[in-house]
């Protein structure tokens, strides 16, 4: 869903329409596996400690469930979560060694901050739904990087060093048996983002046959 840029009661009333309305068109799509209304507390800035954004997503999120009860919903995906179907955590860790270190103890994660944002909004905890790594990962290649184009975690230097990383953080998730799945960032190039597996033109950056062996292996 596009993020309001002030929280506000007319805000409110956009969302609840224009989400209604996104559910309803696009529902049918095989495609979609689960909504989410928010991300990042971005349009709720203060969700983390303000009860009338905790309460207005805490509402979106038992409307979606009316409408669409087929499919899980992560509320405010990425952290200051409330009531979720999904525990999803964004954390863009540089090497495994640093993931493996925080996925050590689920209680600790789960009391704990991702990217410096506690991963559970004030008055709210984890209620047994699956923790899944839903945003990490952000390796670019430095040749690709200049002043208007990043990666999330930084540059590799060269493709061995791209699989090193890219190897640990994934070994680092599949390891942890609390971690019950994630999602890569991400497929492709996006604009300033040179962040991706594949070009924007979806000329992959690294031999196909590697990726598979890094994401395939089982846990």
């Amino acid at each position: 869903m596009p993020s309001a840029y002030q929280y506000c009661p007319e805000s409110c009333r956009y969302i609840i329409g224009e989400w209604t309305a996104f559910i309803e068109r696009d529902m049918n799509h095989p495609s979609i596996v689960c909504w989410v209304p928010f991300n990042e507390s971005w349009g709720l800035r203060n969700i983390a400690y303000n009860k009338s954004q905790q309460e207005f997503a805490t509402a979106v999120f038992h409307l979606t469930k009316a409408l669409d009860g087929t499919r899980p919903v992560s509320t405010n995906d990425g952290w200051e979560q409330i009531d979720t179907d999904i525990c999803g955590i964004h954390d863009y860790l540089r090497s495994g060694i640093q993931l493996r270190e925080k996925l050590a103890s689920l209680s600790t994660l789960l009391s704990g901050a991702a990217q410096g944002r506690m991963i559970y909004a004030n008055g709210y905890a984890h209620q047994g739904e699956p923790v899944m790594i839903t945003e990490f990962g952000g390796i670019a290649l430095s040749r690709d990087m200049d002043e208007q184009k990043w990666g999330y975690s930084g540059g590799a230097a060269d493709i061995n060093e791209f699989l090193e990383r890219l190897r640990g953080l994934v070994d680092a998730i599949l390891d942890c048996s609390d971690i019950k799945g994630y999602c890569y960032t991400q497929l492709t190039d996006i604009m300033q983002e040179v962040n991706g597996l594949a070009y924007m033109n979806r000329k992959l950056k690294i031999p196909a046959e590697k990726l598979e062996e890094i994401f395939s292996r089982s846990p």
